[in-house]
């Protein structure tokens, strides 16, 4: 198993009402689930090989619960990196060199019966985790724009976080409220619905330290 650890920000949005009942193993809001999973590396490696700098988006989808499989994945890789990067990003997000059940990647990959190719495109990404905004852009591909909860009566901005101590992703997360859409292999789009903020940090044993503020 070749070392590997990263220290990432990431937006992710799935197509639930905010909170998303996965998060606390209930069912899907709407009994399926759709996603664009987008993060930033601050610092990595696979191996001797820097990962710092690099960015992916995922585009993922299930017919019903996560746990119960048949997924499709659709990965998008930052056109920066070389081809060591591409292979070690692509090792990682297909759960390969991880033990199992460790990391957040590990277990969608074992949920997944289509895997499609993967590309390699420029990708535009702005993340504040704390403040809770976002945006990933991908040309043709992928949108996500991330924003704070307000409250529907006073329009105030509302906060609240996910706190998971033995979570296989992050340790706590900042929620929010996403607008994405996704074509390609895999198309989907949606408003107003769950958006996740979070620093990971992850290795092959899983999560090494992770907060979102």
């Amino acid at each position: 198993m070749t070392p590997w650890e990263l220290q990432a920000d990431e937006l992710v949005a799935c197509n639930c009402a905010y909170g998303c009942p996965c998060q606390f193993n209930a069912l899907p809001t709407h009994g399926n689930c759709q996603a664009l999973a987008s993060f930033e590396i601050t610092e990595g490696h696979f191996g001797d090989t820097s990962l710092d700098g690099l960015r992916t988006v995922a585009a993922l989808w299930w017919p019903a619960a996560i746990h119960e499989g048949n997924g499709k994945c659709f990965i998008i890789v930052d056109e920066r990196a070389d081809e060591a990067q591409r292979q070690a990003l692509l090792t990682i997000l297909s759960g390969e060199d991880t033990d199992p059940g460790a990391t957040v990647w590990n277990v969608f990959a074992s949920t997944m019966v289509e895997v499609f190719d993967p590309v390699f495109k420029p990708i535009e990404f702005e993340v504040n985790v704390e403040e809770r905004t976002g945006r990933v852009f991908v040309d043709g591909l992928a949108e996500s724009a991330g924003e704070p909860i307000r409250n529907p009566v006073t329009g105030d901005i509302h906060r609240a976080r996910i706190d998971l101590p033995h979570g296989f992703e992050y340790s706590l997360a900042e929620m929010g409220s996403a607008t994405f859409k996704a074509t390609g292999p895999i198309e989907m789009s949606f408003k107003d619905c769950y958006a996740q903020f979070a620093h990971i940090h992850l290795n092959n044993h899983g999560i090494v330290k992770s907060a979102a503020a």
